[in-house]
This record gives C-alpha cells, structure tokens and sequence, in this order.
C-alpha cells in the first residue's frame, strides 16, 4: 500500500556562523548566559552555550540558500560588530569582530575561519571577579601620569621570558584584575646561588587608546561615579596595536597564591 503524504508546513533556516565564549583567564567556555548585540542580525543561544548567527542584513541572501553558498562576498570579506557584556558584572563588556561569511567547505571543517568552527571571544574579570586558590592575582590602578585621570579600557600583558602569560582590561576606574594561572609554587632558578625559587620575573606592560578608551577625573573615581558610557573596547584590535599605543610598563615578580596591588602610570600626548 503506497501513502500520500502531504506537506502542511516547512521551516528551514541557515546557520552563518557561531561564537564561543571564553574566560581570559582560563579559556574555559562560559556557561550562563550573556547578553550579547549585533546591529542588524539576530543571534541565538543553543543547548551547548554557542551563540549562533542566524540573520545578518548584510548576508540575507545566504539563507536561502542550503546546497552551497553565494559566491559574494567571498569568506571573511565581511565583519560583522558585536557587543557583549554580562549582566553579573564579573566580565568586563568588549566590541569583537566576527569575519563573515564563513567558509562551508566541508574539507575545510577543522579551520579556524570554518562554518563549522565557533568564533572564539574572551571575555577579561572584572576588579571583583573571583579568583583562583593558586593563582598569582596583579590587581592594578592605571593613571595618566600629569593629570592623575583614570585610564579605563587599556589593554594589560604580563611578560615572562618574551612570552604573554596573561592579559587583563582596565574598567572605568582605571583598575584591573590580571590573574596568571600556571605559576608553579617553585621552580628551577637560572642563579647558581639558588637551585629552586618561588617566585618569577616578568614585565607588566599597560597600553591605551583614546579613541575607545576612558579618561575620569580621580575626584570623579573617589566620588563613585561612573561616567555616562562605560568603556567598551576591542581587546584584539589594541592587541594590533599595541607597540604603536602610548603604553607604559614595570618589572616585578609574582609567585603563586600572592596578590599583589600596582600602580602603573602612563604618559598621554
């Protein structure tokens, strides 16, 4: 016996992409749930934490198609702007830039810049995130060194031996919390004095920019109150630009379990 079947009703929609987001510090994905904005798209947060691109103006043209994709604009000509930040307040909010289209090359699935791959963004703690049993903790103040202002949205690195081992941002007033995690309670020294230390070296650089950045007054700091707008910056766009951004830096060393407080002062033109 053959059966008619009839069709009443069909939905189908096209996936352009997804993100993930990470902790900075950890680089362990991020379970609750953030809120994250792009003008002109529409973005949906599934079962696995993904939050997946399901409309862009710009790639409208896209949806309708499912056996293979437009051939223009061709794969990462495109950057769509997003904004995330998270209502607890313990992530610092940050713009991140997503290159679209995606590649749909199913030979191609392992790319970084591949459909089938999430964008990866991390997000920076605030100044009272929580912190790790074992971690080294820099918690750092900022300011422009003739005014005394407080530099909100600068990019922070810890060096050790000409490597990056963590990064940390700025809030509105000027301070940051910049965990290092991995510092071993000791470890082998280069000094032939001393076969095992506790401690290591490394470099604390700060670099701001104040087209994105935040410059406040420190009587408006101590007063408590918070600008209009807080900062909202690109942590990979002044990565970029970094060695070009009027930056600062300091030497000290950290060890595991220490918290340590900092104050960094930097030059503005």
């Amino acid at each position: 016996m053959t059966l008619a079947l009839r069709e009443l009703e069909r939905t189908e929609w096209r996936v352009l992409g997804a993100l993930r987001l990470v902790d900075a510090t950890t680089r362990v994905p991020i379970e609750r749930s953030l809120r994250v904005d792009a003008p002109g798209a529409t973005l949906v947060r599934n079962r696995s934490g993904l939050y997946v691109i399901r409309h862009w103006d710009d790639l409208a043209a896209h949806e309708s198609e499912f056996h293979a994709a437009p051939a223009a604009p061709a794969p990462g000509s495109q950057s769509l702007r997003l904004s995330i930040s998270d209502p607890t307040g313990g992530y610092l909010p940050v713009t991140a830039q997503v290159p679209l289209p995606r590649n749909s090359d199913p030979e191609q699935a392992d790319a970084a810049d591949s459909l089938f791959q999430p964008a990866v963004v991390a997000l920076y703690p605030s100044a009272s995130a929580p912190i790790g049993a074992n971690w080294a903790v820099l918690r750092i103040n900022l300011t422009e060194t003739a005014s005394g202002d407080a530099l909100g949205g600068a990019l922070l690195r810890v060096q050790s031996s000409g490597s990056v081992i963590a990064r940390g941002l700025t809030d509105w007033r000027g301070e940051a919390l910049v965990p290092v995690v991995g510092v071993p309670v000791t470890t082998f020294s280069d000094d032939a004095n001393a076969v095992v230390i506790s401690e290591i070296a490394v470099t604390l650089q700060a670099a701001f920019d104040a087209t994105s950045g935040s410059r406040i007054a420190a009587a408006q700091v101590r007063a408590g109150r918070a600008p209009a707008a807080l900062p909202v910056v690109d942590p990979d766009a002044l990565e970029a630009a970094f060695d070009t951004l009027p930056r600062t830096q300091l030497a000290l060393n950290i060890a595991a379990r220490r918290r340590q407080s900092v104050s960094l002062s930097l030059n503005l033109p």
